[in-house]
């Protein structure tokens, strides 16, 4: 509900999810702190997907497809945006980690031929999210990893070394 209205009240969101408000408000003492929680949520989830992708270690192109699986799942259980959030100082020290480690992955991607190097600075760092986010919404039937195959073929053969 946050996701399609950030201004969504909590009996609304108590009404959908088909309990009285002053449950939520037993757990959540103002909407602030349920909004605190499921950005920690979409946060935690986010660097539990890095994690698994093994990014340092995974063959890239493996490594690859399954970041983009676990982070289009993410995307679709955690439809928020975090923007709101970064003005919390450990809330943006730990997105910019996040950010740092795909960035270093991506470089590692270049480096082992399989983005091309040259590009505009930062540009691989800021289309794949965009990819992510699009065949998030756009393609819901999708599985995430048919997703995920969508978005690495676009990557790859946008930004790959070979046409």
């Amino acid at each position: 509900m946050l996701a399609a209205d950030p201004g969504a009240s909590i009996a609304s969101i108590a009404a959908e999810a088909g309990v009285d408000r002053r449950t939520v408000y037993r757990r959540f003492a103002a909407r602030e702190d349920l909004l605190a929680a499921i950005y920690e949520a979409r946060l935690a989830a986010i660097e539990a997907a890095i994690e698994d992708a093994r990014l340092r270690e995974a063959p890239v192109a493996v490594a690859l497809h399954r970041y983009v699986e676990n982070i289009v799942a993410v995307n679709r259980t955690w439809p928020v945006d975090l923007t709101r959030m970064l003005a919390d100082d450990a809330v943006r020290a730990r997105r910019d980690a996040s950010v740092r480690e795909v960035d270093a992955f991506l470089a590692r991607a270049t480096d082992e031929g399989l983005l091309r190097p040259g590009l505009a600075e930062g540009w691989a760092s800021a289309l794949l999210p965009e990819l992510m986010h699009l065949v998030s919404r756009r393609l819901p039937e999708l599985s995430p990893g048919q997703a995920a195959d969508i978005v690495v073929d676009t990557l790859l053969h946008g930004l790959g070394t070979s046409a």
